[in-house]
């Protein structure tokens, strides 16, 4: 399959499944990942209302803890290129930073400014092992999955772009394919990227008839060992 960037319509079928979903499709098409390609741990949801996140992935890391050191007091550059780097980007885009103190979350890099920011820049959201802040104020439709919530920005640096990052087990590369909702974030390989609404699908018929017999009011276990041998043979 081509690994080109998907089009608008090949991105809108993508937003329509949720990132469970996408999980289970990945088994199918790309089994190898399984388990590997997504965040393990909990992510705070800032907008569980708002669609799935579906975009291709800007890398950066942070950290607020301390002090930018002598030789980077003057970040205005790093950050223009940081800028650049997100506009020159095949849209639309997801943003997924890695907070590098220990522990996470010192300072926020995201708050009313940067969302709004990054959103004239084509970016959907952000998924980030950091904090957000300004809940009340974020750029409107940007979503935000984050390690917490803080209400400072402290002594927030961008430290680089554009390397690997690892958010919360997701281990990520400047333009992975990236499917996120209030779930959690997933990596689509770009080679199976077309593949998964099909998969999907598929998913979805399998797991009908053992939830219909669920709901059928006259549940047993012969009638799941039965549902699990229908869904079984659906291909």
């Amino acid at each position: 399959m081509s690994d080109a960037p998907l089009n608008e319509q090949e991105l809108s079928l993508l937003r329509e499944i949720d990132t469970p979903t996408i999980c289970n499709a990945l088994e199918i098409v790309s089994p190898e990942r399984r388990a590997i390609g997504f965040t393990v741990s909990h992510l705070h949801c800032a907008f569980p209302e708002l669609p799935p996140m579906v975009g291709y992935a800007r890398t950066a890391r942070v950290r607020a803890a301390a002090p930018p050191g002598a030789g980077n007091q003057d970040q205005t550059a790093a950050r223009l290129a940081y800028y650049r780097y997100i506009e020159d980007a095949p849209g639309p885009t997801v943003m997924v930073i890695e907070d590098i103190d220990t522990p996470p979350g010192y300072g926020s890099w995201w708050g009313e400014v940067h969302s709004n920011v990054h959103r004239s820049l084509g970016s959907l959201g952000v998924v980030t092992s950091g904090s957000v802040r300004d809940l009340d104020m974020i750029a409107e439709g940007f979503q935000l999955l984050s390690g917490s919530v803080s209400p400072s920005h402290a002594w927030v640096q961008l430290v680089d772009c554009g390397t690997e990052v690892n958010v919360h087990g997701m281990v990520t590369n400047s333009g992975d394919l990236i499917h996120a909702d209030r779930h959690g974030a997933v990596i689509i390989p770009h080679e199976v990227a077309r593949q998964v609404p099909a998969a999907a699908e598929l998913c979805m018929r399998r797991e009908k008839p053992i939830l219909d017999a669920c709901k059928s009011g006259d549940f047993s276990v012969g009638l799941i060992e039965k549902a699990l041998k229908e869904a079984g043979e659906i291909h």
